[in-house]
């Protein structure tokens, strides 16, 4: 009997050691990733407190004339310090906005769509990575595709809550994206959500024709239940992040030039 109640105990022990065990490994996992939650964030609020210092726009020359009196019209000024963020990255090109959501981030480029997979914008190495665009759209945002990609963080941030725009409801709610150039501010308008594979056609941006432009808009969003596909279609936008419904699935938010905005 005795022999019985070592074994129970020694049993026992040996339980309570691996319990001990895999609780401080939870803590570990659970800690590590609060750290750098914490740690990208602070990221992106030194990044953002430096695209949004105070700028002020140059006084325009004012031309005395003779007989009238003009003042040339004032030039577009970004209200992103884009002078300073080429400082911390030369490869940002736009920042983006979604009004009602965190997404609030610089967009760089590259001629890859690899190196900002898990490359901040200041250059650290993250899971995060940053928000990029495609390097076959073009630079300006004013090409017939444009399409940016951003991870889905477990933590919310990055692009992981494009998800919420396959809700019909969230979607209603949350029609504007701004994308701020150096060049223009552009207003986006939301025209459609869904979710599907990452096949090599999504990725397309020049086309023949306005025709064929015009057909691939309305192949890229019919599936989405909701969408609201104008009747030409000026610029098309994408914003693609991971999705979960299958292996390697997307989700696609897509959106359109504003037809005030379509021309600068």
């Amino acid at each position: 009997m005795s022999r019985i109640r070592g074994k129970n105990r020694g049993g026992s022990r040996l339980l309570k050691v691996i319990l001990s065990v895999l609780l401080l490994a939870a803590l570990m996992v659970l800690g590590n990733f609060f750290l750098e939650s914490w740690q990208q964030r602070a990221r992106e609020k030194r990044i953002e407190e430096l695209a949004r210092q105070q700028t002020e726009a140059p006084v325009p020359e004012v031309k005395v004339e003779t007989e009238t009196l003009e003042a040339e019209p004032k030039p577009y000024v970004s209200p992103i310090d884009f002078e300073a963020l080429r400082q911390v990255n030369p490869d940002v090109v736009a920042w983006v906005t979604i009004p009602g959501t965190v997404i609030d981030y610089p967009v760089v480029q590259t001629d890859d769509n690899e190196t900002y997979l898990k490359k901040t914008f200041e250059g650290g190495e993250s899971a995060a990575g940053a928000i990029y665009l495609d390097c076959d759209s073009d630079s300006d945002f004013m090409g017939m595709h444009s399409i940016l990609y951003g991870h889905h963080m477990r933590n919310g941030s990055m692009f992981a809550e494009l998800v919420k725009f396959k809700d019909e409801d969230f979607f209603k709610e949350h029609r504007e994206i701004i994308l701020y150039t150096p060049e223009r501010e552009l207003h986006l308008r939301t025209i459609a959500a869904l979710y599907g594979d990452a096949d090599g056609e999504k990725r397309r941006t020049k086309f023949d024709t306005d025709e064929r432009f015009q057909q691939y808009a309305d192949d890229m969003t019919k599936k989405c239940i909701f969408r609201e596909l104008p009747e030409h279609v000026e610029g098309l936008y994408s914003f693609v992040t991971c999705s979960y419904e299958f292996d390697n699935a997307r989700t696609i938010v897509y959106a359109v030039r504003e037809p005030e905005t379509a021309e600068e």
